[in-house]
């Protein structure tokens, strides 16, 4: 993708271009796990993830996050971005084909400025919701 949504021309219930990962893979782990300092063994050594009760190592909340984060502001410049939330659902493995999608919730005008809610949505390739939240965005 090239570029921002135009926001201008976005209205209540327009979907906003998806964003497709690759696979999650367990070196992305461990990279992740020694950019972010969580070295929670649950996140890079199997073992010790089956011993916590888990199928195997599962992805860093966090990572998603920023999977997530990266298909907003691919959607909005950063200087328009005013709020980001996000709530975890579920739990990432190796393997798994992120996609974020949003979705516009409301347009409107306020304190003078134009702007924009939208809600969105980290699924798995099966369409399980790893992680879901919204943002608000002016509108130059």
């Amino acid at each position: 993708m090239t570029g921002y949504v135009n926001l201008l021309s976005l209205e209540p219930g327009d979907e906003l271009p998806p964003l497709e990962k690759e696979p999650v893979t367990e070196i992305q782990l461990v990279r992740y796990a020694g950019a972010s300092g969580d070295f929670n063994p649950i996140h890079t050594v199997d073992a010790v993830a089956k011993k916590a009760g888990l199928e195997g190592v599962i992805a860093h909340g966090m990572l998603v996050m920023g999977f997530a984060a990266q298909a907003v502001t691919r959607w909005v410049p950063n200087k328009n971005l005013k709020k980001l939330r996000a709530r975890f659902v579920s739990m990432t493995r190796p393997g798994d084909v992120i996609t974020i999608t949003g979705k516009v919730l409301t347009k409107g005008i306020q304190d003078g400025k134009g702007f924009i809610t939208a809600g969105f949505w980290a699924r798995d390739q099966k369409g399980e919701t790893k992680l879901e939240g919204g943002f608000e965005a002016t509108i130059d």
